[in-house]
Parts: structure tokens; C-alpha cells; sequence
């Protein structure tokens, strides 16, 4: 089936964690899409693993993990996959990142200021390696857990307690592999590196770019430099705490010292979270699915978001201002559904009744207005389920 034939048999069905998945009349049980703006940089040789550790911050792991390049500021500058390889019968690690030019210095760059006097080799194979997703077309059987263990911080901030089985490929994939779960939500399916010009060697149908985006959309989860903008993005507004990217025990990285202490001292104040996208008037709500509409089109990214009071707010918030402060932005977003950075307080406004979020921009007939709808993942985690520091 072509990659256009099978986005339009895409039909959206509810999971147990309670975002919308993607189900096809794919022959395969499995999607797969090489994702385009994803490169590939090698780290090798006897101080890899140290340097590495210096440089990330997450632990490095004997498994391929998530993690996040910040800056000195606490600023996120790339958020990567990092896979243990050996090359040319060396110790290294493969990283995988988002290739597309931001206000971030160029990655190759950035690794190699911080090379000084450790025995590594850092070079670009974006020719050698390809970035892959796969994922399930139907619902996920299995040990992946839909609902999880967390580690609070008093600020908002929190860790998901993984159990070391989940890390693994699934048998299906040859021992050889290179990949990993994708571990940043339940559903995402598995992360991998395939040598350029092959596929992955599993039983998948063939996507696109766009139907990885609504995957990862559906599943909530931001990506790459439209959702987490360079130099300007905090881990923890970019839910990289939520998808384990931080690990904050760990001492003596670029970024520790603002992350660390936002952690234990700072509050949370705003996180990235799927909303639901129609044109004012809408009869869409809160219970209104979250799911896919093929007639609406991609919105600009970074589009300002406002937070407006109605007018039958309830009497204890009608004192407060028309407009409350601070803005949202859009970003990634297809056919109706997409990602917002939200304030918190906004976003628990709506859920109360009492705010509405909107923007405006140009179409076909004029100015449009559209109203957002966040949709909080019934994933991210609930009293009961965490344990705090």
C-alpha cells in the first residue's frame, strides 16, 4: 500500500492511556517511517563514555536512552537518542539529533569544543546511518507498561521509574539491531539506526515523515527543533523530565546546575501537551475525541496562543482580567491535532470552564479564528502513582 493510500485508512481508536492511536488496513502490524530531519554523529574511542557524561544530561547507559545537549544557561540545544556502538572495534556511541539549522551551534561543533584532551573521535555518519521509527498498527500487547511509577519533585518535576525489561527490542528484531524502545511514552514502539539504503528487518509497512508526526502527536510527545526551540526551551516546560531525558541525581554536566536546582527549588509553570484545533465557532469540548480531521491543514508553528476569560466564568474568577498573562505557542500540528507549549494555570482554567484558548491568522476568506483545546495525557502521572523526594 503507498504512504498515501495507507494515511488515508488511517481511523483513530481510543487507547487504555486515552489519546487516540493510529489503526490501517496495512498489511503489516507494524508502521515504520525514516524520519528525514533526524542525523547521525559518532562518538568513539577509550574516553567516549566518560566524555559523553560530562557533556549529556542523563547517565550514559549500556542501552540506547534518551537525553537531552543543554547549554550552560539550562537551555535545551538538542534532544537525541544515544546508542552504545562499537567501531572499528572501539568503545562509541551513535547519536541521533535533529539535522534541520537552528540558533543552536551546529552539533558536530558543539561536541567537539568540549573534546580538549580525551581520547574520543567525533565525525558526522549521517551518510552511513538512517533514523527509523516502528510502531504497532494495532493496540500493544505485551510487558510495555500504559501505566507507570513516578518520582515527584517539589516542583512539578517528574522521573518515570523504568524496569530494566523495558528496554529491549522485541525478539522479532535480529540480535544485531541497533534500536531500542522508545521509552518517552507507552505506544511510541521502538527507535532504531539502519545502515542507509535498507529497511528495518521486521514486517512493517512503509509511512511517511507526516504520519510519524501524528504518531508522536497522538502519543504526546515533542520532537526535534519545531517542539523544543533551541536555546529557548527548558527541559522541563519541553516534558523532557516526563519522557526520561534528565536524570537528576547526577552530578557535574553542562546545564546541571539551573536544572537541578528548578528541580528541587523552581516551579513548573508550563509543559507541551496535545490540543485538539477548529475553527471558532466550534462545537468541540473537553469530551470531544482527539482525534485526526483530514480537512484541516497544518498551522504555522510558533503561532501565539491567548488565554481569554468567558463571560459566564464562574463569580470568584469574573475579577480577575479579560485576557490573563502570558501566552501559549503552537507547534507541530496536522490535520486538526497537534502540540502547544501552555501555561499550566491556563490550561486548568479551561478544564474549569472559566478560559477559552485562541489565534488568529490569515486564510482563504480573511481572518480566521481558532479555538485550542488541550488534552492532557492520561499517561503523565496521577496521585497514587508517584513518590516524592
Amino acid at each position: 500500500m503507498s504512504s498515501v493510500g495507507l494515511r488515508r485508512s488511517i481511523q483513530p481508536q481510543l487507547l487504555g492511556f486515552g489519546i487516540r492511536r493510529l489503526s490501517s488496513a496495512a498489511t503489516s502490524s507494524k508502521l515504520a517511517s525514516q524520519l528525514s530531519n533526524r542525523g547521525v554523529l559518532s562518538v568513539s574511542g577509550a574516553d567516549s563514555k566518560a566524555f559523553l557524561n560530562g557533556i549529556v544530561a542523563s547517565t550514559i547507559k549500556d542501552h540506547p536512552f534518551y537525553t537531552v545537549f543543554l547549554s550552560a544557561q539550562g537551555r535545551v540545544l538538542y534532544d537525541v537518542f544515544i546508542y552504545p556502538y562499537f567501531t572499528d572495534g572501539r568503545p562509541g556511541y551513535l547519536i541521533d539529533y535533529d539535522n534541520r539549522s537552528s540558533e543552536a551551534t551546529p552539533i558536530l561543533s558543539l561536541v567537539k569544543r568540549h573534546v580538549l584532551r580525551s581520547k574520543v573521535r567525533v565525525r558526522e555518519v549521517s551518510d552511513e546511518w538512517k533514523v527509523w521509527s516502528v510502531w504497532n498498527s494495532t493496540p500493544q500487547e505485551g510487558s510495555f507498561p500504559t501505566v507507570r511509577e513516578w518520582r515527584a519533585g517539589r516542583s512539578g518535576a517528574m522521573e518515570p521509574l523504568y524496569a530494566e525489561n523495558e528496554h529491549g527490542l522485541d525478539p522479532e528484531y535480529p540480535q544485531d539491531t541497533i534500536g531500542a524502545r522508545d521509552l518517552r511514552a507507552p505506544g511510541m514502539g521502538d527507535r532504531l539506526l539502519v545502515r542507509a539504503g535498507d529497511k528495518p528487518n521486521v514486517s512493517c509497512d512503509i509511512t511517511q515523515d507526516e504520519d510519524f508526526t501524528l504518531h508522536r502527536i497522538l502519543h504526546a510527545v515533542p520532537e526535534g527543533i519545531n517542539d523544543i526551540v533551541p536555546q529557548q526551551a527548558f527541559p522541563m516546560d519541553s516534558d523532557m523530565d516526563l519522557m526520561g531525558g534528565l536524570d537528576f541525581r547526577k552530578g557535574c554536566y553542562v546545564g546541571q546546575e539551573l536544572t537541578v536546582r528548578t528541580y528541587h527549588t523552581g516551579v513548573v509553570r508550563k509543559r507541551i501537551m496535545p490540543v485538539l484545533l477548529s475553527l471558532a465557532p466550534s462545537s468541540k469540548t473537553a469530551q470531544s475525541p482527539f482525534e485526526p480531521d483530514l480537512s484541516i491543514p497544518a498551522l504555522p508553528v510558533h503561532t501565539s496562543i491567548q488565554a481569554e476569560r468567558l463571560a459566564n466564568a464562574s463569580q470568584t474568577s469574573s475579577t480577575g482580567p479579560t485576557r490573563p498573562r502570558g501566552t501559549g505557542s503552537l507547534l507541530s500540528n496536522v490535520q486538526g491535532v497537534g502540540l502547544a507549549l501552555l501555561r499550566l494555570e491556563h490550561v486548568e482554567g479551561v478544564e474549569r470552564g472559566e478560559l477559552v484558548m485562541n489565534f488568529t491568522q490569515m486564510g482563504d476568506k480573511g481572518t480566521e479564528s481558532w479555538i485550542v483545546e488541550p488534552k492532557r495525557p492520561t499517561w503523565w502521572p496521577v496521585n497514587g502513582s508517584t513518590t516524592s523526594e
